[in-house]
């Protein structure tokens, strides 16, 4: 849905590297690495086809482009503590897939940043970040 898998993968964000980045802070729930792996990749998948998801996902890319990327020299551009509409959006595609409980899984995510989100701007990082939370959450959950 509005392209975003292919959207996303122009910022070189990758499903492979959300899947890592999903794997660095992976807790086993006695599911081996490689099956969560794989878990995760199909959640992600589905989820970027949903239209609350996918709609999220593209607000956090077009905000990314408008706020950040067109504007370097931008107060916006360093993340600023006052600027919480990222993390909203990050929270709200973390509770869209997983519930409440995603919402501290995003917290997770959010202040580590493994892999590729510690290399993305303030709109992406707290975006995909949700997304890799809400679909943790869930795997988390049906292992339970």
């Amino acid at each position: 849905m509005f392209e975003i898998e292919e959207r996303l993968e122009k910022k070189g964000i990758t499903l492979d590297a959300m899947v890592d980045a999903a794997m660095g802070l992976y807790i086993s729930h006695g599911i081996p690495e490689e099956q969560a792996a794989h878990e995760i990749k199909g959640r992600m998948q589905k989820y970027l086809r949903d239209p609350n998801v996918s709609t999220l996902l593209l607000g956090a890319l077009l905000l990314e482009e408008e706020l950040y990327e067109k504007r370097k020299d931008s107060e916006l551009a360093e993340d600023p503590v006052f600027l919480l509409s990222d993390e909203i959006i990050g929270m709200a595609i973390a509770e869209c897939i997983g519930g409440t409980y995603a919402r501290f899984e995003f917290t997770r995510y959010d202040q580590k940043k493994p892999g590729i989100i510690a290399t993305l701007g303030p709109f992406l990082d707290d975006a995909v970040a949700g997304l890799i939370a809400g679909c943790t959450s869930r795997l988390y959950s049906d292992c339970v």
